[in-house]
């Protein structure tokens, strides 16, 4: 929007005052900040918050967000002087090999995303904290600028800004409704009367799902309370710390036993996950008062306590003096809820926000609304990123509870979560099932990472080993499996990718205007382009098969942009999300289209069924929409039928395929053909913080006018790119996110990593500065705490003539 509009903010939390203040501050002045409660306190969880800001997060976003958090709280300060942030640092402390190596994979994301730190020994974690045992510790990460954040104090300082400025604060105003026409906010009735808007910003925390229902959305967080403790005086303690500093030892964190420490000048306040989850019921907790607070349950603590007591002997002659049980918000995928709402134009959200990201999500939710992007990747964070099975009450209740439980464990990255499954499975689920499918899930689907089946392969004896983090969820069968798909033919289950159908007189129009590259081409190509950000970020990556005049179907990355195109269409697009409704067996290797030929009378040579092209067929009786591609960098078709006839396609295909050597393979091996290739994937290898021809991908680019088109004029020599690196010993395969160095200096990080079972080496791209992404260029790659060698390699690393892809 131009000008100042007006804006009410439903709730004056952490999350509340960061945004007021952030609006206002890019002079967006006409702002109103309600709650139910009353002021200063009005009893969310900020109220009770014990502050603990530990920036180091696999997730960059995250950490980003934690990061503008310190700096900001840093230069505030209350009305009398005093601090919202005390820099006291972080430590977390090993007390098994296990922890002590998950400590220097966190420092690595630290080192990844420009956070100081270090590792430190059992002795050096005693000197910093004077209550720690250094018998009882292996080592530790100490990070310098985390700390303590004052949350009462933040929000005062940040609503008293942004009330100089022009904004308006007001407690014990309930809101009862968000008041709505054509599509879009128009104000909100609270018990002491309207107010007018323009926008209304949801920040209720826990209350976020009794907000969201006002106007018909779902909010997927879970409440849940979280115990928190407080000693008498330890003697250890006595005149280390004065009232107004209140402590200078690191906050610490126990994680082996799910356990956090701060100082309160002479006593210790401790914070416990170990207990059993618990849920809140909304509709059980007063609106007045301090409704985040519920009463301490001592039994749920009593093993917490004996933890505390073992790693902190000083603690042995104190005892718990208070306690109580908090209420915060968990999703069923651990991030925040920011974004607008799907179908109220105007209604936006920032949901299940701590302490430590509130400032970080404050500021990315203001320039998206004054700006219109948030100017950080929020993919993980976005509010429509979920699909509709994930929304089910069940869904996320049993997703979020999980997620308190294991908010300290060593989670690997492709760890799936155990509950509830198996939730949305693909036609050909059985036959998969009968192959000894191991699967892992993404999304809400079950997805085959390897077939036990594949197991007496030959090809299984020619992978080399991996280490021990490495060989998590993977298996030697995925090598092979890869290995057959570049020698025979192998059929891969393409389901969960999102399918959207556009169609309708402007659905040419809409993509055009949206996309990259160039969309006006005959019925029957077949387009790979990208979705852009205004400011030139890539979205998303899309492939696009023009069907007819006015109908297309969209390969997509997910419901983002399933919501993206949504938002754009006019009145003459109708945009369908089809994926649940039909399925795809990616056939590929140099034998499929020997295994096709024999199963369909449709010519599909070279000649007559060109690369990127896509066209009608009937393999035996299920018609099938076949699109010659292949994100495997071999010769094949993607082919699509409706669900009722997957299972038919796949048996029709598999017993064409038994002469030919066929054989069912998983995404482990997908993974590493697609690096072998080059190919890129949203979210994980590019994002809105980089453009196409940073990201190798201005092949994609037309000349032309479509949102992005103007940012990334002139930018064909960036200053960083996306380079694939070859490490030097074919043992070491690392997971992502690991920073890389050059020339003894932290210089970007790894996004995906495969080995590459085609070119005997193990395969990781990462974003470097220009000057170091030149083939040829050594680096290394920091992997627990150990610098690998590794050099960076011209790309594509397989078939650069694209022989076999367009034989």
């Amino acid at each position: 929007m131009s000008g100042s509009p007006r804006v009410v903010v439903i709730g004056a939390g952490v999350v509340g005052a960061a945004v007021a203040d952030e609006l206002t501050a890019r002079g967006w002045t006409d702002v109103t900040v309600l709650d139910q409660g009353a002021l200063p306190l009005p009893g969310g969880s900020s109220s009770h918050a014990p502050g603990l800001v530990f920036q180091t997060n696999p997730s960059k976003t995250m950490a980003g967000f934690a990061r503008y958090t310190v700096e900001k709280l840093s230069a505030l300060a209350g009305p009398d002087g005093s601090w919202c942030f005390n820099p006291v640092g972080g430590l977390e402390v090993a007390t098994t090999p296990e922890r002590l190596a998950e400590l220097r994979r966190r420092h690595g994301f630290a080192t990844s995303w420009g956070i100081e730190s270090r590792l430190v020994g059992p002795d050096e974690c005693a000197a910093m904290h004077p209550l720690v045992d250094a018998a009882r510790v292996l080592g530790g990460f100490h990070t310098p600028t985390d700390g303590l954040a004052k949350a009462p104090r933040a929000v005062a300082a940040q609503l008293a800004r942004a009330t100089d400025r022009g904004a308006r604060v007001l407690g014990n105003h309930r809101v009862l409704d968000v008041l709505s026409g054509s599509g879009r906010v128009t104000g909100v009735r609270t018990d002491r009367g309207d107010v007018p808007a323009d926008l209304v910003v949801s920040a209720t925390g826990f209350w976020g799902p009794k907000t969201g229902a006002l106007v018909d959305l779902t909010i997927p967080l879970l409440p849940m309370a979280h115990q928190y403790v407080t000693t008498t005086p330890v003697a250890a303690l006595a005149g280390r710390n004065t009232e107004a500093a209140e402590a200078s030892a690191p906050i610490l964190r126990h994680q082996d036993r799910d356990l956090y420490f701060r100082e309160h000048v002479d006593r210790v306040g401790i914070g416990s996950y170990a207990h059993r989850p618990m849920p809140v019921d909304l509709d059980a907790l007063p609106a007045e008062g301090m409704p985040s607070v519920l009463g301490f349950t001592p039994e749920d603590f009593a093993p917490s306590w004996a933890d505390a007591r073992e790693l902190l002997p000083a603690l042995r002659d104190a005892e718990i003096d208070t306690g109580f049980n908090g209420i915060f918000s968990f999703t069923p995928d651990g991030t925040p809820l920011i974004g607008e709402h799907p179908g109220l134009a105007g209604f936006w959200v920032a949901e299940a926000v701590w302490v430590t990201h509130s400032c970080g999500v404050g500021q990315a939710l203001a320039r998206w609304l004054v700006d219109g992007e948030p100017g950080v990747d929020l993919h993980e964070c976005d509010l429509n990123r979920f699909e509709e099975a994930q929304l089910a009450p069940s869904y996320v209740s049993t997703r979020s509870a999980q997620n308190f439980v294991e908010v300290y464990d060593i989670l690997h990255p492709l760890e799936p979560p155990a509950q509830p499954r198996p939730l949305r499975v693909s036609p050909f689920h059985a036959r998969q099932v009968e192959l000894g499918a191991v699967f892992l899930e993404a999304a809400g689907w079950e997805r085959p990472h390897w077939f036990e089946a594949n197991a007496g392969l030959p090809e299984v004896s020619r992978i080399p080993e991996r280490g021990e983090w490495a060989s998590r969820f993977w298996s030697p069968i995925a090598g092979a499996e890869a290995l057959v798909t570049r020698d025979r033919v192998a059929m891969y289950d393409m389901t969960p990718l999102k399918r959207l159908e556009v169609s309708g007189p402007g659905a040419l129009d809409l993509l055009q205007r949206l996309t990259t590259n160039n969309l006006d081409k005959k019925p029957g190509a077949v387009t790979y382009t990208l979705l852009l950000e205004s400011s030139g970020g890539v979205r998303s990556d899309l492939t696009v098969a023009r069907l007819g005049e006015q109908r297309f179907q969209v390969g997509a990355n997910g419901n983002l942009d399933l919501d993206r195109l949504t938002r754009e269409a006019g009145d003459d697009v109708v945009i369908r999300d089809i994926t649940g409704a039909t399925c795809c067996i990616g056939l590929w290797g140099p034998r499929a289209r020997d295994v096709l030929a024999s199963v369909t009378s449709d010519d599909v040579s070279h000649a007559g069924f060109g690369y990127f092209r896509a066209r009608s067929i009937h393999v035996d009786a299920v018609p099938v929409t076949a699109m010659r591609l292949s994100y495997v960098g071999e010769l094949g078709w993607e082919l699509y039928t409706s669900a009722e006839l997957g299972l038919r396609l796949w048996d029709v295909l598999w017993e064409a395929g038994q002469r030919h050597g066929v054989i069912a393979a998983g995404r482990s091996a997908f993974n590493s053909l697609r690096l072998e290739k080059g190919y890129r994937s949203a979210g994980t290898d590019m994002t809105t913080e980089h453009d196409p021809y940073e990201a190798g991908l201005g092949f994609a680019v037309r000349p032309g006018d479509y949102v992005g088109s103007s940012a990334i004029a002139g930018r064909e020599t960036p200053a960083r790119r996306l380079v694939p690196l070859l490490l030097d010993d074919p043992a070491h395969v690392v997971m992502g996110k690991e920073p890389v160095w050059h020339d003894g200096t932290p210089a970007g990080y790894v996004t995906s990593a495969a080995y590459g079972y085609t070119i005997d080496a193990s395969i990781a791209y990462a974003w470097l500065p220009a000057a170091a992404a030149e083939p040829g260029t050594p680096v290394h790659v920091e992997y627990f705490g150990e610098r690998l060698p590794a050099v960076v390699a011209a790309e594509p690393l397989f078939d650069p003539e694209m022989k076999r892809i367009r034989s």
